[in-house]
């Protein structure tokens, strides 16, 4: 990747202070985890870390907690969805940018099962990376051309599986979401990105962040994937909005 300066401060990101992205750059091949956080750092993203495992990735997000993770899914002692499965676990409000070099179908699909927000091939751009980045940590899903579809394939395909038995003493309740909750969860089924959602419902950027972590909690989800399996599950998606 050649370096390409473009500034990304102070682009009024919705709901996020004025200050730079911070970014973690995870790859094992050290001249293009170097030309990765390179490019980065020149486009005005703050590179706080980067590793070249998945045990040192790990230990290293905890501790700088960036915006946005590029990931590599092809790691050493730990793969990367592994990565993503655990520091997503643990923090949801984590952006996964996986940078990959396989699209094969079953790795887009498990990396985003895992908790990644969006999938990028590395014969992306650098214009086409920063952008992503950028994205990536407003929440939009972003994905190579071709696998967006995939992914919303997949979500249907799940949803119309049978729903696994639900403890013993019969069927839950469904928890109660209030109406904005509830109208969240509508967009988000409809593929909006957090921004748009934002736009649409005249709120900020944070405050729809603040609803998605607070009926993933209700929930009882991890993850962006399982929130959209429920809410077409329940034909959300469908809804007018």
């Amino acid at each position: 990747m050649t370096g390409q300066r473009e500034q990304t401060e102070h682009q009024g990101r919705p709901g996020r202070p004025e200050r730079p992205i911070t970014v973690m750059v995870v790859d094992d091949h050290p001249m293009w985890r170097d030309a990765v956080a390179r490019d980065l750092a020149e486009a005005g993203f703050d590179v706080v870390a980067t590793a070249g495992d998945g045990e040192q990735a790990v230990r290293r997000a905890r501790a700088v907690t960036p915006d946005v993770l590029v990931l590599d899914l092809n790691l050493p002692l730990l793969p990367g969805v592994r990565v993503c499965q655990e520091l997503v676990g643990a923090h949801p409000e984590l952006r996964v940018l996986v940078l990959s070099a396989s699209g094969e179908h079953a790795d887009v699909l498990e990396a985003v099962k895992s908790g990644a927000t969006g999938y990028l091939l590395k014969s992306a751009s650098t214009a086409e990376l920063i952008d992503a980045v950028r994205r990536t940590a407003d929440g939009d899903p972003v994905f190579t051309p071709g696998l967006a579809g995939l992914v919303l394939g997949e979500y249907r395909r799940l949803a119309a599986e049978p729903a696994q038995p639900r403890a013993a003493g019969g069927r839950e309740a469904a928890p109660q979401l209030t109406d904005r909750e509830t109208e969240v969860l509508r967009l988000v089924a409809k593929g909006l990105s957090y921004k748009q959602i934002a736009e649409r419902l005249v709120i900020s950027h944070r405050t729809v962040q603040n609803h998605v972590q607070n009926t993933l909690g209700k929930l009882q989800l991890h993850n962006r994937v399982e929130l959209v399996r429920y809410a077409i599950e329940r034909g959300l998606d469908d809804g007018h909005a």
